[in-house]
């Protein structure tokens, strides 16, 4: 999945935590801060793994206001471990 969430989404820990997050629920992948202030992702591993870090990305870590998320479907890239990366 491919996950842009906007809001107050940065300077809250956001990214961290979400790496927490993804490691704990199994899922791999990347997320990043982007210039427009939204935070920017990509999430696979089960369905059940996907759906719990989509769940959590709704909400976001405590201090962040998510007021929308656009998602849409990617084809596995086959990630290996759940990294933050640099702002794009």
């Amino acid at each position: 999945m491919h996950v842009v969430v906007t809001g107050s989404v940065q300077g809250v820990g956001y990214r961290y935590t979400m790496r927490l997050q993804a490691r704990e629920a199994g899922a791999a992948g990347w997320v990043r801060n982007r210039h427009d202030g939204s935070v920017e992702a990509e999430v696979e591993g089960s369905a059940d793994q996907v759906d719990a870090l989509l769940a959590w990305m709704a909400e976001g870590p405590p201090g962040s206001r998510v007021t929308g998320a656009r998602v849409r479907d990617l084809p596995p890239a086959g990630y290996v471990g759940f990294e933050v990366r640099p702002t794009a």
